[in-house]
């Protein structure tokens, strides 16, 4: 049996990303295949396809990516379409939303992975499209904000990128944790980071956030673009800048400022998402979550989708609707 995907044969721009016709996936006697409704357009995706960096060589290959991440996508929505003989935890028809991680492979019309990966019920009230954008997002901001910064009621927390997938996930989540949210954006998206729950909006096109006279116990930055000097102008003492993007040099700042600094870093990721989908899912149905879409396309239209994420400009999530065959 045959499916559609999306895939890349080597590294570059969008174009690289072709519609290809490959074998099923069968599941094995741990595995589920999951017949994918929806996944999403990233700019860590983008990052895979571009391998512009030498941590991507090293993981996906020094020369063209290797066979077993020739098809991206880390987050999906669907149905669980076959499970293997010792599976106990889901059945064929259960309706399901994850992260595939570094095994990629979420731009297919199916995709096989262990029982116990980072799959959980998707949120009930949502569509399969909506459900896809709950991934990533924001079990990242609850990391980051509840496990790394320990967000407390009444803190003082300044969200850089905060009208972007994580930006959107971090402002309602910050809300919820009973922070004071200032959201750093442009201005054209003052009001819908207001409308998630921002306190106060600064536009990084006309004013720097660390040179306004506010102090902050966190600041959250979810797309790399300040950086811990800088940031360390606005913390407090104690206070810890998060950064969800970085390499070598950020790990061992992570590391140096850890006792060394009036202020701290910290960096991180988090692969294992299970649980946190399971409280994104309650976060979601209780209405503290709701996701934030800006654009929708099929995906034959994946090197368009790529190309518009490339540009910066989006809102939230870029979602993928996948078709069945």
């Amino acid at each position: 049996m045959l499916m559609n995907a999306a895939m890349y044969l080597r590294y570059g721009p969008p174009e690289v990303l072709a519609m290809a016709e490959v074998a099923r996936p069968e599941p094995r006697d741990d595995e589920v295949r999951i017949a994918i409704r929806a996944t999403t357009a990233t700019a860590a995706c983008g990052l895979m396809r571009r391998g512009d960096t030498a941590l991507a060589r090293i993981v996906l290959g020094p020369l063209r990516p290797r066979r077993r991440f020739r098809i991206l996508g880390t987050e999906f929505a669907g149905v669980i379409d076959a499970v293997g003989s010792k599976v106990t935890r889901f059945r064929p028809g259960d309706r399901v939303y994850g992260f595939t991680g570094m095994k990629a492979g979420a731009y297919a019309e199916y995709v096989c992975l262990s029982e116990t990966a980072s799959i959980a019920p998707a949120p009930a009230g949502v569509s399969d499209l909506e459900a896809a954008t709950l991934v990533d997002g924001p079990t990242t901001a609850l990391y980051f904000l509840r496990d790394r910064a320990h967000l407390r009621p009444g803190a003082r927390l300044a969200i850089v990128g905060a009208s972007g997938s994580i930006g959107t996930a971090a402002v309602q989540i910050a809300r919820y944790l009973g922070a004071h949210v200032t959201a750093v954006c442009s201005g054209k998206n003052a009001e819908l980071v207001r409308s998630l729950g921002a306190h106060e909006v600064i536009d990084y096109t006309l004013r720097d956030y660390t040179a306004q006279g506010h102090r902050y116990d966190v600041v959250f930055d979810t797309v790399g673009k300040s950086a811990f000097r800088q940031a360390s102008r606005c913390l407090v003492d104690g206070g810890t800048y998060l950064v969800t993007v970085g390499g070598l040099s950020v790990l061992v700042l992570d590391l140096l400022t850890r006792g060394f600094s009036r202020t701290r870093l910290s960096f991180g990721f988090s692969v294992e998402k299970r649980e946190a989908l399971r409280e994104v899912a309650m976060l979601t149905e209780a209405g503290v979550l709701r996701p934030v879409i800006d654009r929708q396309y099929p995906l034959a239209q994946i090197a368009e989708a790529h190309r518009y994420v490339e540009t910066g400009r989006k809102r939230g999530n870029v979602v993928i609707a996948v078709a069945e065959r």
